[in-house]
């Protein structure tokens, strides 16, 4: 992975090192954490100035952000610091056309990479604020970041874990247990709507970020994804809009609350090969439309998915209740 650590207008390699505080903000982390890194782990500024002034080189600066990142999937400090100080950080200056330097990136280690250095039965220390108490490491690091409010790490975490594992992995083993551990403290306290709230935004960010790559989709038909005129929780439809890219599978995302009239008005619009209304708590309203959309021509795959729909649903309408259901229908609907 190449990290730059320089952006533009910033100073290069040969300029002094950075101070603590300077550092604080490039990795949003507080001066004490760092200050403590230094102290606990031995992860502190190599760089002195004349007035023997301590400053953080590029590379300091690497290997902090390797622990800030090894941190927020749950790796336990002690060894993150172990990893950070034992990967292979080393710089690398780009070149202009005339030969001369102009920045310098650095090379860092995929986390996958360091992935036999880490211990799978640490302790669990994001349970003391979440309800995990069989989380992973992975699950208890993006709780520790969804509880403190960073977006960021929150992005990070689920995106490093869609490139490792696939879309359908990270839903069902990541990000999930961490929306009902959210659900289970709301419940238990009232607090804590602004953690979900900020979660779902992030996750939706990456998920997004995975449709944004596909380019070419197999289906020349589209495949439509609503939910329910009274449902207001479209984060699944993101889920299975992800999954469907990494299959090549383009799709279109109508968004939370879609009235019937309108679900009806986009399906003989657009022709889709296959419609699927998503519906956690409650599908009414949406019955109507989907009584509606197997007679149309040509005729789509209709599914019904989510734990909101009671049987029995109307003919031709397939139930799923998980997303590699979900996924796995819409693409017999597609041909694959």
């Amino acid at each position: 992975m190449v990290l730059s650590e320089r952006a533009p207008g910033a100073p290069d390699a040969s300029a002094p090192g950075l101070t603590v505080a300077a550092v604080a903000r490039r990795l949003g982390v507080a001066p004490a954490t760092l200050r403590t890194w230094d102290r606990r782990y031995g992860l502190g500024p190599t760089e002195r100035t004349a007035g023997s002034h301590r400053r953080y080189s590029t590379i300091d600066v690497a290997r902090l952000d390797l622990m800030r990142r090894l941190v927020n999937t749950g790796v336990p400090p002690a060894d993150a610091a172990r990893a950070a100080l034992v990967a292979d950080v080393e710089p690398a200056r780009a070149a202009s056309l005339d030969g001369t330097a102009t920045h310098v990136e650095l090379l860092t280690p995929d986390l996958a990479d360091l992935d036999p250095l880490f211990d799978e039965r640490a302790p669990a220390g994001g349970g003391n604020v979440i309800p995990l108490p069989d989380g992973s490491p992975q699950v208890r690091g993006l709780a520790r970041a969804a509880m403190s409010l960073d977006s960021i790490a929150c992005v990070e975490i689920v995106r490093d874990t869609i490139e490792r594992r696939g879309v359908v992995w990270t839903w069902d083993q990541l990000v999930v247990p961490v929306l009902v551990g959210v659900g289970r403290r709301w419940e238990a306290t009232g607090t804590g709507i602004e953690v979900e709230h900020l979660l779902s935004e992030s996750v939706t960010a990456a998920l997004t970020g995975v449709v944004s790559r596909l380019r070419a989709p197999v289906n020349p038909r589209p495949v439509l994804l609503a939910c329910a005129p009274s449902e207001m929780h479209s984060l699944p439809l993101f889920a299975v809009s992800a999954a469907l890219s990494e299959r090549h599978i383009g799709a279109r995302v109508l968004g939370a609350r879609v009235p019937r009239e309108a679900l009806v008005a986009a399906v003989r619009r657009t022709g889709p090969s296959a419609v699927l209304v998503w519906a956690y708590t409650d599908a009414t309203g949406a019955r109507e439309a989907l009584e509606e959309l197997p007679s149309m021509r040509p005729s789509p795959s209709v599914i019904a998915a989510g734990p909101g729909w009671t049987e029995p649903l109307p003919a031709g309408v397939a139930h799923v209740s998980d997303l590699v259901g979900a996924v796995a229908r819409i693409a017999h609907a597609v041909g694959l």
